[in-house]
């Protein structure tokens, strides 16, 4: 079972939302943009992530510059109880960027990212579509991206 959720207040979220705008500002900066001292946001930001409410701080990439020209949803119905030893397969597949489990007419939504079209297809149809406990796939090619966080 799930933790409840952390009891959030609007500085809270004014903080989240200058984490997420920009992750490598100081503290000092975060403090001024939310009109807070710099221990009071510094303790805030300790707090959220004692909570776990922020998980890490990492970087937003552009896909098509950094060589993965070519990206997919990818759709997966599985084998009833396999969704434990599916995940920890589908987390070691490197183009694999995001996993969901899901409820609805599949079971887990993937984000797969590869260098090629080529790439693509060796994923899903050599890797995913090959391993055990997999039904069916359905592939949705991705375009465009647009990140609106």
């Amino acid at each position: 079972m799930q933790n409840p959720p952390v009891q959030l207040d609007a500085t809270d979220e004014r903080i989240m939302a200058e984490l997420r705008r920009d992750a490598r500002q100081s503290v000092t900066a975060i403090a001024q943009k939310c009109h807070i001292s710099r221990a009071h946001a510094y303790s805030r930001i300790n707090r959220l992530q004692d909570e776990g409410v922020i998980l890490r701080y990492t970087a937003l990439i552009d896909p098509v510059k950094a060589g993965l020209q070519a990206s997919a949803y990818v759709t997966l119905k599985l084998r009833q109880h396999s969704w434990r030893e599916m995940r920890e397969r589908l987390t070691a597949i490197k183009q694999v960027h995001h996993i969901g489990l899901v409820g609805g007419n599949f079971d887990v939504i993937l984000l797969v990212r590869a260098q090629n079209n080529a790439e693509l297809r060796h994923v899903i149809f050599d890797q995913l579509q090959s391993m055990p406990g997999v039904l069916d796939t359905q592939t949705f090619l991705i375009f465009e991206d647009v990140d609106t966080r």
